[in-house]
C-alpha cells in the first residue's frame, strides 16, 4: 500500500468512526478527539472540529513524533497524549486512541478514583479502570498522567475531564470507548439503587478462567 493510498484510508475510517461515536451521543460539538495509526503514521482530529460532521479534510496526518505530514489544520489540542500512547504502546497492541467527554465517564471522573469491577466485560479493559489526576488539556502533565492510568489497561479515566480508550484498531477502540461509557452507566445506576457489589478477584480469574477455555468473545464454526 502507498503512502497516499494508507492516508486516504486512514481519513476515511477515522472520519466514519467520528460520526460512529457521535451518533451514540459519545461526542457533543467539538469535545473529544480521535486518533488512528499505520506504522510511523499517525491521523488525528483537527483542532475545534465538529466531530459528528467532521470531513476526511479535517484530519491531520502526522508522525508519531508530530511532524505534520499532510493535512492543513492544526490537530487536537491532545495530540501531546494520543502521540505519547503511541511512542510507549507497541504498534499491534495500539493502534488507535479514541478521547471523549461522554456524560457518564465524566461523571465518574468527577467523583470516583477508579471505576471497580462490576461486570466480568470490565475485564476485557484490563480491570479496574483508574482515574489520571486533573490536568489542563493539552498539557504534557496530563499525557504522562493518563499514560499511567492507562498502564495495563485499555481504558482510563481523567478526573473532571472524560475517558480514554485504546484499541488494536479502529474498530476495536470505538468498542472499548462505548464499552468504556457502558460500565460507567452501569456504576451510576447501581450505585442509585444501593452499594454496588464488585467482583472479587477470585471471581475475576474464574471468569478469565472460562472465557480463556471457551474462546469466549470470538466467532467458531459449529464442530461436526
Amino acid at each position: 500500500m502507498t503512502a497516499s493510498s494508507t492516508i486516504a484510508e486512514l481519513r476515511s475510517s477515522l472520519t466514519h468512526a467520528c460520526h460512529q461515536l457521535a451518533a451514540a451521543g459519545l461526542f457533543i460539538g467539538t469535545s473529544g478527539n480521535l486518533s488512528a495509526r499505520s506504522g510511523e503514521l499517525v491521523a488525528l482530529t483537527a483542532t475545534g472540529a465538529v466531530l459528528g460532521d467532521i470531513t476526511e479534510e479535517q484530519i491531520t496526518i502526522t508522525t508519531v513524533d508530530g511532524s505534520i505530514v499532510d493535512g492543513e489544520l492544526v490537530p487536537t489540542s491532545e495530540a501531546p497524549l494520543h502521540l505519547g500512547v503511541y511512542r510507549v504502546a507497541p504498534p499491534e497492541l495500539v493502534g488507535a486512541v479514541v478521547h471523549t467527554h461522554s456524560m457518564m465517564a465524566t461523571a465518574v471522573g468527577v467523583v470516583l478514583d477508579e471505576l471497580p469491577v462490576l461486570h466480568y466485560a470490565q475485564l476485557t479493559l484490563g480491570g479496574a479502570l483508574r482515574v489520571a489526576p486533573f490536568h489542563p488539556f493539552g498539557s504534557t502533565e496530563l499525557a504522562a498522567t493518563v499514560g499511567s492510568a492507562l498502564d495495563g489497561r485499555l481504558a482510563a479515566l481523567m478526573a473532571n475531564h472524560g475517558a480514554v480508550a485504546l484499541g488494536a484498531n479502529l474498530a476495536k477502540a470505538v468498542e472499548n470507548a462505548l464499552l468504556t461509557e457502558w460500565l460507567c452507566e452501569l456504576h451510576l445506576r447501581a450505585h442509585s439503587l444501593g452499594e454496588p457489589r464488585q467482583l472479587s478477584a477470585d471471581q475475576q480469574r474464574a471468569v478469565i478462567a472460562a472465557a480463556t477455555a471457551s474462546g469466549y468473545g470470538t466467532t467458531r464454526r459449529v464442530q461436526p
